[in-house]
């Protein structure tokens, strides 16, 4: 199986959830042998029976590996399979995406309910593809999912590595590389691309990282007034995600 589609979830009362809801898919289930029998540990291990998920016990070290979240996993784990989700190999691979495209690049944002609202905004204006890099950028966990109100789990995540050799490679493919910046001399709302644009987005502090602001191809800002000197990250996701909207 792609494992660039699997999504482990941790936490008891998420991954009961994650089995509740039959629009997920999982395929399967990490116990800790620590775990003691009753309660939501025997409804958890019910649920994946009934659902035909494989059930496999772990010892405690073992298990945080898995989860990556030993002190907060609560001795449960759960692989999701997320068929939106695709590496950036793939993504590099498929079909050209078109002139109007528009994608995010998450870049040192690690405040998780920023995270999680940009991917709910992104997913409802349907931007082509969110690029999570596993550096610098808050972990795909439970406050992720919780700030998503689920729609993680049909987002169009692409996973990478960094952000600077992503955007590298993605400006090599073709794409338009347009960094946020409050500093900017031209406005989002002035911007017309004529290619395939990947908007970074920056973190809550610093802002888009020197490297990437060095290599983009433009620098773009919110117009503000009324003396306000900046927007909140997950809005700012928003106004891009939604520019240029014709529908």
């Amino acid at each position: 199986m792609d494992l660039t589609k699997i999504l482990t979830i941790y936490g008891r009362k998420p991954v009961l959830e994650a089995l509740e809801d039959a629009h997920l898919t999982p395929t399967r289930l990490h116990m800790a042998v620590s775990n003691k029998p009753g309660g939501i540990v025997n409804q958890i291990q019910d649920h994946a029976k009934n659902r035909g998920v494989d059930i496999q016990i772990h010892d405690r070290l073992a298990l945080s590996r898995i989860s990556k979240n030993g002190k907060q996993d609560q001795g449960v784990a759960l692989d999701l399979y997320c068929p939106s989700f695709v590496g950036l190999d793939e993504y590099l691979v498929q079909t050209p995406a078109p002139a109007s495209s528009k994608s995010i690049l998450l870049d040192g944002i690690t405040n998780p309910q920023n995270v999680g609202m940009i991917i709910r905004s992104c997913s409802a204006a349907g931007v082509g593809a969110i690029f999570y890099p596993r550096k610098s950028v808050a972990a795909l966990g439970p406050l992720v999912i919780k700030a998503s109100v689920g729609t993680l789990f049909s987002a169009p995540i692409v996973q990478c590595e960094d952000v600077l050799s992503t955007a590298t490679r993605l400006q090599a493919a073709g794409h338009h590389i347009a960094v946020m910046d409050g500093n900017a001399k031209q406005s989002l709302f002035a911007f017309q691309p004529s290619q395939p644009t990947v908007f970074v987005l920056g973190g809550e502090t610093a802002g888009a990282s020197h490297g990437v602001k060095a290599m983009a191809d433009t620098v773009l800002r919110i117009p503000m007034h009324n003396g306000v000197e900046s927007l909140n990250v997950a809005m700012t996701a928003v106004l891009v995600a939604y520019q240029g909207h014709q529908h």
